[in-house]
């Protein structure tokens, strides 16, 4: 199961370099702690690797793996889903015009408020402490936060623009690209390629990604592990 490239298996790429603080390890595989995320993702096909996901499962809950094929069948472990997902990346971004808004950076004390916007709006997992796998930004309205975006996995020379959302009143409003704009050029500014995922059956969001310079680096597949 050896990658090619850094991002064919990004959570097993961050999770055993930047992101190895955050790693939960058993065998072979290794998971993010479940209050940042539930991505996990095996060393190999070996048994140590098959059983230590299963220990994960069993120990810290479900998990999701993000990987170009279906992983091998872990013992004690079910699919609960499997989606078809693309991968993006941006070498530059597009020109875009100046936000008329404020972006802000955002920190622990908008966690809850955080957590709060990605449950209405679902963009993908995210839990208590997802905000600290890297820096997010949002736009506040009269207090109130309605919209964000931040970084999530790290592979050495990547980071991901994940997050991003606007509360259903507040959309429309160029919020979200604005916001990716903001994050993607500040992790192209420190010398590296963002990129991002999201469902193929996803073709609005997928349009705007293109919108803003993101271009199709291959499709993976999003699979879900609980217990058997």
């Amino acid at each position: 199961m050896t990658a090619a490239h850094p991002l064919d298996r990004c959570a097993w790429s961050a999770l055993t370099g930047r992101h190895a603080h955050l790693a939960v390890v058993e065998g072979g595989a290794r998971r993010y702690h479940p209050a940042y995320g539930v991505f996990a993702a095996l060393g190999d096909a070996s048994d140590a690797s098959l059983n230590g996901l299963a220990a994960l499962v069993a120990a810290q809950g479900d998990v999701a793996l993000l990987q170009p094929d279906a992983p091998p069948q872990a013992p004690g472990v079910a699919v609960a889903s499997q989606d078809l997902g693309v991968q993006m990346t941006a070498e530059r971004l597009t020109e875009g015009p100046a936000a008329d808004f404020e972006m802000i950076p955002l920190g622990d004390a908008d966690a809850a408020e955080m957590l709060a916007l990605a449950t209405l709006t679902q963009p993908g997992p995210f839990f208590e402490r997802t905000h600290q796998l890297g820096d997010f930004f949002g736009v506040r309205l009269d207090g109130r936060l309605v919209a964000m975006a931040g970084e999530r996995m790290k592979p050495d020379g990547f980071t991901e623009v994940s997050g991003v959302c606007t509360h259903p009143d507040h959309r429309g409003r160029g919020y979200a690209g604005a916001l990716m704009r903001l994050v993607a050029g500040k992790i192209l500014a420190r010398g590296e390629t963002p990129f991002l995922h999201a469902y193929a059956s996803n073709t609005g969001a997928i349009a705007l990604y293109e919108t803003l310079g993101f271009t199709l680096r291959r499709e993976v597949l999003m699979t879900r592990l609980t217990r058997a």
